[in-house]
């Protein structure tokens, strides 16, 4: 594959959106699975479902428009992660409402899109499940942009994501900007599963967020590593994936996830025989 890479562009645009992905899924994931908002990725991801079918139907109504289904995606995603901050504020003993609320009215809203532009399409589809023959360029740049932002955003403010991952109320005792910490996090989340719906699919992104975090729990001895083990098996799961995918002609957001799933189960089965010895 490698020389294909060199060959072929979009290949290489998978690969280096592939990275990206591999690096900034799990770097929030770590943050999400500690505040026991797994649900959170599946619920932003249907969103972004309803974004990106209502930009395949924009596209197909007005095709001298040029709607880019990525960036309308994005806009519900976003729009979707601040309705959650927004009903987690109003169920405030029930915050945990908020995400199968929003889930609900993504898969619904989907739905009714998708029946609206006559069922599925070749491009929906690859937007479902991923595609690397799928990937452009500018997903390329918007993949980096959110990266980048993601690592800036997790570096300016991680003392205090760290301490309302952890004591939510002693960080707003101590002066933490919670409400304001929140919302610039799960906007950043949205952003996240909207760049990398073209890789692993929006119906899986969720995964890269949570398995390879699950991995790293398991055998980090700090925070910090378990950040840094996340990011290594993210980065694992996705190259791996994808040079598995070129070679055996398989969909790149399956494979990438069940490799996941198979470092999962390898470091579990590893603790367990440590733990025996």
């Amino acid at each position: 594959m490698w020389e294909a890479i060199w060959q072929y562009e979009f290949l290489r645009n998978a690969f280096l959106a592939g990275i990206l992905t591999g690096f900034a899924a799990p770097l929030l994931g770590v943050f999400i699975v500690v505040r026991r908002l797994s649900l959170i990725a599946d619920a932003l991801s249907h969103v972004t479902l309803a974004g990106i079918a209502a930009g395949l139907l924009l596209g197909s109504a007005v095709p001298a428009a040029g709607w880019n289904p990525l960036y309308i995606g994005m806009g519900f995603s976003v729009a979707g992660s601040l309705l959650i901050e927004k009903l987690r504020a109003v169920y405030r003993h029930y915050e945990e409402l908020a995400i199968p609320i929003i889930l609900s009215a993504g898969i619904g809203l989907s739905v009714i899109l998708i029946s609206i532009a006559n069922g599925f399409n070749t491009d929906l589809f690859s937007y479902l499940f991923g595609s690397v023959s799928a990937v452009s360029g500018a997903d390329v740049w918007a993949a980096f942009a959110v990266a980048v932002i993601a690592a800036a955003i997790i570096f300016a403010f991680y003392k205090e994501l760290f301490l309302l991952s952890f004591d939510e109320e002693y960080a707003r005792v101590s002066g933490v900007r919670a409400k304001f910490i929140h919302f610039l996090f799960i906007v950043l989340v949205a952003l996240v599963i909207a760049a990398s719906m073209r890789i692993v699919g929006v119906l899986l992104v969720s995964s890269l967020m949570t398995l390879p975090v699950a991995a790293s729990i398991r055998i980090a001895k700090s925070f910090k590593q378990a950040i840094a083990f996340s990011i290594f098996f993210g980065e694992l799961s996705v190259i791996a994936g994808l040079l598995a995918a070129y070679e055996l002609d398989w969909a790149p957001g399956g494979t990438i996830v069940v490799l996941a799933v198979a470092i999962l189960l390898l470091v579990l089965g590893w603790k367990k025989w440590k733990r025996g010895r």
